[in-house]
């Protein structure tokens, strides 16, 4: 089987958790001697061969980071320009990757999702989602590999079945909702955690002002 698999990250390959993510799960679908090409829509001078390869193949896998409930613009506007297919049996499936531990989180832009095969001529072959991924690219190399093994081995999965089965994907996304009792005590304690590694990783990243800090705050008050 020979997989597209189209990333719809507006960040370049080389800082994208989806790209790093894309990886894991191309490495099990290639275990089974399945073959991948991957276009990446950051880049817009792959746009015109991914939209070509989109045409010319039947088995497409569009992964993307969740962006406000949704998809990243630049997916959006590349979708817009492709014809839909008119010979059936194209199966399209995605990939959606966020930051928030919850797959509640991620379930509006599934349902968009699942609109798409059919307005663009495929068949529809399952979403899956992922969330507690925002650290991916900041981890040691240790940690991240654990973290995206589960992407290796849906690889796998993948390359037998050419699809995202419903209960196998809902298992992988898990948890739906984060316990109420784990949900205390975050409030308790995991926020102050939280909240010291955020702003060791925002000065790493440059970031200069407090995580806080609210530079109209005074504006809004003359209002």
């Amino acid at each position: 089987m020979h997989l597209v698999i189209i990333s719809g990250a507006t960040r370049p390959q080389s800082k994208s958790n989806t790209a790093k993510i894309i990886a894991a799960f191309q490495k099990g679908f290639e275990e089974n001697d399945g073959t991948t090409e991957v276009w990446y829509l950051s880049d817009r001078k792959q746009w015109a061969h991914a939209a070509k390869s989109f045409e010319q193949n039947d088995c497409i896998l569009i992964a993307l980071p969740l962006y406000v409930e949704n998809i990243p613009g630049i997916l959006l506007e590349f979708l817009s320009g492709l014809c839909p297919k008119q010979t059936p049996g194209t199966k399209l499936a995605f990939l959606i990757q966020g930051g928030f531990p919850e797959a509640s989180q991620s379930r509006c832009c599934e349902a968009f999702l699942e609109t798409l095969p059919i307005q663009l001529g495929c068949d529809y072959a399952g979403t899956l989602i992922k969330g507690d991924m925002f650290g991916t690219g900041l981890v040691d190399e240790k940690t991240r590999e654990k973290m995206l093994a589960p992407f290796t081995e849906m690889g796998r999965t993948f390359s037998k079945t050419g699809c995202f089965e419903k209960t196998t994907v809902d298992a992988f996304a898990a948890p739906e909702y984060m316990p109420e009792k784990q949900i205390r005590m975050y409030n308790l304690f995991g926020k102050h955690i939280s909240r010291f590694f955020m702003g060791h990783i925002a000065k790493k990243l440059g970031c200069k002002k407090k995580l806080d800090a609210r530079p109209y705050e005074t504006g809004a008050r003359l209002q």
